[in-house]
């Protein structure tokens, strides 16, 4: 006789549990509900039966837990993309509109609204993997003091590393009192933005409203941006009053564009006459308003204590060569930036408006489309555009339009040097701007200190 189970044993099921919720296992989709039970069969609850429904109900409870976390971002803030997700949960999901519904409130809820939101990513080669793997120098404090909380780090520099005993081991030497990244001496967000109001003030090598006209043509959803197809059959710049890029800064920069081998994996060698270019270059940007106030302000904030030193740390961190690819010293941070790579089949770098003009000029770039175009009425503007050159494409290259040389070399040098491998939060002309930077961790010059992977405008408001 088979075992029963008695009714005084048995506990009657006094509730319902109707989910209608469908479950996603792999390319299966199916709904499932739960009815209620008023009565436990008398002395007809078989034990088998009893064996054999928990765990089958309990495999579909946790198969239906498991596919609402793939429906919610709830602990998936940030987290890369995954395909077998119904809905996204990583930095990528608004600009592909695959988002789960409770992304905004889960994962910008602590973001402050005011801040511009990011029209791009991190440039290609960044893509797939942390960034602090790349670029940032995780087992060193440089350039890293008081910076928050990263868990991909092995360890940390900031204000509760000593109370938790995972400080770096230069944490005491370079984030101490004697070191000018602590807290003292920090740059703060007011700052940053009161001192790019200033340098914006400053560009008056800038162009005006007349000296450039722009056909933008036609803006595209960023979904669209990875298609490659060609939606505007007239170039960018209709006009450009070219006497602009007779003024000294104009002319110093120009003649450094074609100093470079767009290649990586070419190995870079400068002749005498290209060096001289860059101290000209240097030299003629150092007599501008715009660099005298960036100056100026990096050395009330203790970063700098002299011209010369300020001028040859940046012919250091601009235009020391680094390898991008195998052994060779391929690359630079102006030659990527401002002059433009291709690596792996794709265009990195080049974010320069001036570049793009002459290469546009001589049918070397073909304009595709652009995502975004910036508030300002006046110069300098921003644009994030697609286009292909000379066989490679761009996804999302964004340029300031308009600017000086030095205007952009200050901004990128600003946010370089009080935000490192962050997002730096500007302001210019009243509209909030933000500029990602980051740091080439792979060799260093003088004492540990860091060259510039890439600089390039990551927001702005719409």
């Amino acid at each position: 006789m088979e075992p029963v189970i008695a009714p005084w044993k048995v506990r009657p099921l006094a509730f319902r549990i109707s989910l209608g919720q469908k479950a996603h296992l792999g390319a299966v989709t199916f709904t499932l509900t739960l009815v209620k039970v008023h009565q436990p069969s008398p002395f007809g609850l078989r034990l088998d039966t009893m064996r054999a429904c928990v765990p089958l109900t309990v495999a579909m409870l946790c198969g239906l837990t498991w596919a609402g976390k793939r429906e919610s971002c709830t602990s998936r803030c940030n987290e890369r993309f995954d395909r077998d997700a119904v809905c996204q949960c990583d930095r990528r999901c608004p600009r592909h509109r695959d988002c789960c519904e409770d992304y905004e409130q889960l994962c910008t809820a602590e973001e402050n609204p005011k801040e511009p939101e990011p029209f791009l990513e991190l440039e290609e080669e960044t893509e797939g993997a942390p960034a602090s793997s790349l670029y940032l120098a995780p087992n060193s404090c440089r350039g890293c003091c008081l910076e928050a909380f990263d868990k991909h780090h092995p360890c940390h520099c900031n204000a509760r590393c000593p109370e938790f005993g995972n400080c770096c081991e230069d944490f005491e030497s370079l984030c101490g009192h004697e070191g000018f990244s602590h807290s003292s001496d920090a740059i703060t967000k007011e700052e940053l933005q009161s001192v790019s109001e200033k340098i914006y003030r400053a560009d008056t090598n800038k162009a005006r409203k007349e000296d450039i006209v722009l056909n933008s043509q036609n803006c595209i959803l960023p979904s669209e941006t990875r298609d490659q197809v060609d939606r505007c059959p007239e170039p960018l710049f209709t006009y450009v009053n070219e006497k602009l890029f007779s003024k000294p800064t104009y002319a110093a920069f120009i003649n450094l564009l074609n100093n470079y081998q767009r290649t990586t994996g070419r190995g870079e060698h400068f002749t005498a006459q290209e060096l001289a270019e860059q101290d000209t270059f240097l030299r003629e940007i150092m007599k501008t308003a715009v660099m005298k106030e960036l100056y100026g302000f990096l050395h009330q904030q203790n970063r700098y204590s002299s011209e010369q030193e300020f001028v040859s740390d940046l012919k250091n961190m601009w235009f020391g060569l680094y390898s991008r690819s195998k052994e060779e010293r391929d690359s630079s941070g102006f030659e990527h930036v401002f002059s433009g790579e291709v690596k792996k089949g794709k265009v990195t770098g080049f974010h320069n408006w001036i570049r793009f003009y002459m290469q546009e000029k001589e049918g070397m770039v073909d304009y595709y489309s652009h995502i975004y175009d910036g508030p300002w009425d006046s110069y300098p503007d921003v644009l994030a555009m697609q286009f292909n050159w000379d066989g490679y494409y761009k996804e999302v290259g964004s340029a300031f339009i308009g600017s000086s040389p030095e205007f952009e070399f200050a901004l990128y040098s600003l946010c370089f040097i009080a935000r490192p491998g962050k997002v730096c939060q500007l302001s210019l002309g009243g509209h909030p701007l933000a500029i990602q930077t980051y740091t080439w961790n792979k060799s260093t010059y003088g004492n540990g200190k860091k060259y510039i992977a890439t600089a390039y405008v990551v927001s702005s408001t719409h």
